[in-house]
C-alpha cells in the first residue's frame, strides 16, 4: 500500500471516532456564525489579514456585546482587497472548508459577491437545528465553553462549562496591578466574562483591594462562586514573563503599599502570591475541577506573539509541584516548548497537554506536536483536540485540519511499523474521546 493510500485509509477510519472538543468561546443557543464576519473575520484570519496590510487589526466587538451589521460589514468591506494576499494560509483554508463543505460555496469571495454570502450566513444565524447538523457533521460529541456563554441554557445537552472570569496570572499592556485588577473586578460580583485581551482602559472596580484581610476576603468570594457552579474547569492564562516564587503575607503587604508605582517586581509579587493562594483553594475542588491554562502568547498591540523562555516553563513546573491535588492542562502556542513542556508531563502525574493552540494551529506546527506527544507521553496525558472556536463552522473546519494532521502522523508511525493500523486509531480515539473524559469530566451528550 502506498503511503498516500495508508494516510487516507487511515483519514476514513478517523471520521468515525467521536472527538470531545475541550475548549472553546460559543454561545448557548447561538452556536452558529451570526454573519460573514464570524467566519472570514475570525480573529486568526484577521491577523493574517492585518499582515497583509489590512488597517485594521483589532478584534471586532466581543461578547457580551455582538458586531452590529454595520461594524461587520465595514470591516469586511475594509479586509476584502486583501483577501488575494492570504489565500496561501492555512487560517483561509479553514475559510474554504466551512464556506464549502457546510454553505456550498465555492466562489472566490469579491467586492461584488460577499454581501449575498453574508445574507445566506446570517438566514442560518438562529437556525439552531442546523447548528447541530454541523456538529454531527463533525462527529463531535460535546463541547466545552465559557461558564458566561451559557445564556439560557438552550444547549445545556451539548455544552460543558469553564469558568473563564479572572486572569490572575495574565499581563496587559503598561499594567503592573493586573493580578490585583482582576480579583477586585470579580469581587462581590456574580461569575461573567473575562476582560478582553488588549483592552483599552479598564472601568473603575466598586471595591478595591488595600489590604490582606481585603485580598483573603475577595478570594473567598472568587473560590465560592467556582465551587458553586458546575464546572469542569477553571480556564486562565499564565504568562511567561512573570517570576513566579512563593511570597510571604508580610511581602505581599509590603507590595500593596506600592501599588500606585508598582513596576515588573511588585507584579511579579502580586501574581505569585494571588495564583499560590488560589491554587491552594482550589485543592478542595480539584477532584471535580481541572486548572485549565495557556502559555506562551504575550501581549502586542492588538493580539499576542508566541514567546516563552525556558525559565517560565521551570517555574510551571515548580508550581505544579507545590500543588499535586491540581490537575493541570495546558495549552501551548509555542511548538519548541511543547517537548520542553512534554518532559514535565513524564514527570509530574498533575500535568497533562492538550491540542494546538493559536500560534501553533498551522499544519507545520500541529504534526510536530502531535508526533511528540505521541512518542513522549501516554495518551491518558494528552488532549488531542480544541478548537478554541467562536462559533460551531470553525469548530468544524479545525477538526477537519486537525483530522488531516493526525492522518498523516499515524500514517508515518505505521510505516515505520511504530503502530499497526489498528492500534493507530485506537491511539486516536484515546486522545480525541476518552483522555478529555479523563482529564476534563467530560461526558458524551450521546
Amino acid at each position: 500500500m502506498t503511503s498516500d493510500s495508508l494516510r487516507n485509509e487511515l483519514a476514513e477510519g478517523l471520521l468515525q471516532i467521536p472527538v470531545l472538543d475541550a475548549h472553546t468561546h460559543l454561545t448557548g443557543g447561538k452556536l452558529g456564525a451570526r454573519g460573514l464576519h464570524d467566519i472570514l473575520l475570525y480573529h486568526m484570519v484577521v491577523s493574517d489579514l492585518y499582515a497583509a496590510g489590512c488597517p485594521s487589526g483589532a478584534r471586532l466587538t466581543e461578547y457580551p456585546g455582538w458586531p452590529s451589521r454595520d461594524e461587520a460589514h465595514a470591516r469586511l468591506r475594509e479586509a476584502i482587497p486583501y483577501l488575494g494576499h492570504v489565500q496561501n494560509t492555512s487560517c483561509f483554508w479553514g475559510v474554504r472548508l466551512i464556506l464549502g463543505d457546510l454553505y456550498d460555496w465555492d466562489q472566490p469571495i469579491t467586492a461584488d459577491n460577499w454581501e449575498k454570502l453574508d445574507a445566506l450566513i446570517r438566514q442560518r444565524a438562529d437556525d439552531r437545528t442546523w447548528h447541530r447538523e454541523i456538529i454531527r457533521k463533525a462527529n463531535i460529541r460535546k463541547l466545552t465553553t465559557e461558564l458566561a456563554r451559557r445564556e439560557e441554557g438552550l444547549d445545556d445537552d451539548l455544552l460543558h462549562y469553564s469558568m473563564e472570569w479572572a486572569f490572575f496570572t495574565r499581563t496587559q499592556r503598561g499594567e503592573f496591578d493586573t493580578a490585583l485588577y482582576e480579583l477586585e473586578r470579580c469581587w462581590g460580583k456574580t461569575p461573567g466574562s473575562p476582560v478582553p485581551h488588549g483592552a483599552a482602559k479598564r472601568p473603575a472596580t466598586e471595591r478595591v483591594i488595600r489590604t490582606m484581610d481585603d485580598l483573603r476576603a475577595a478570594m473567598t468570594h472568587f473560590v465560592h462562586h467556582l465551587a458553586a457552579t458546575s464546572v469542569v474547569s477553571l480556564a486562565t492564562h499564565i504568562s511567561s514573563d512573570i517570576v513566579f516564587r512563593p511570597v510571604s503575607d508580610e511581602e505581599m503587604a509590603a507590595a500593596l503599599t506600592r501599588r500606585e508605582v508598582a513596576g515588573p517586581n511588585e507584579r511579579d509579587i502580586y501574581a505569585s502570591y494571588i495564583h499560590e493562594a488560589f491554587l491552594t483553594a482550589l485543592e478542595a475542588h480539584a477532584d471535580r475541577i481541572a486548572f485549565q491554562f495557556s502559555i506562551a502568547a504575550e501581549p502586542m498591540p492588538h493580539e499576542t506573539a508566541s514567546l516563552v523562555p525556558q525559565r517560565a516553563i521551570a517555574h510551571l513546573a515548580d508550581v505544579a509541584a507545590r500543588h499535586p491535588k491540581v490537575r493541570f492542562v495546558c495549552f501551548v502556542a509555542s511548538r519548541h516548548a511543547n517537548q520542553s513542556l512534554c518532559t514535565l508531563c513524564r514527570e509530574l502525574p498533575n500535568f497533562a497537554m492538550a491540542g494546538y493552540w493559536w500560534h501553533n494551529f498551522f499544519p507545520g506546527a500541529v504534526r510536530q506536536v502531535m508526533e511528540e506527544r505521541l512518542d513522549m507521553l501516554p495518551a491518558n496525558k494528552q488532549i488531542g483536540f480544541f478548537s478554541d472556536a467562536y462559533c460551531i463552522e470553525w469548530t468544524y473546519a479545525k477538526a477537519a485540519i486537525v483530522r488531516n494532521q493526525l492522518a498523516q502522523v499515524l500514517a508515518q508511525k505505521v510505516g515505520q511499523r511504530q503502530y499497526t493500523r489498528a492500534e493507530a486509531l485506537e491511539i486516536a480515539r484515546a486522545i480525541l474521546f476518552d483522555a478529555p473524559q479523563q482529564l476534563l469530566g467530560m461526558q458524551p451528550a450521546y
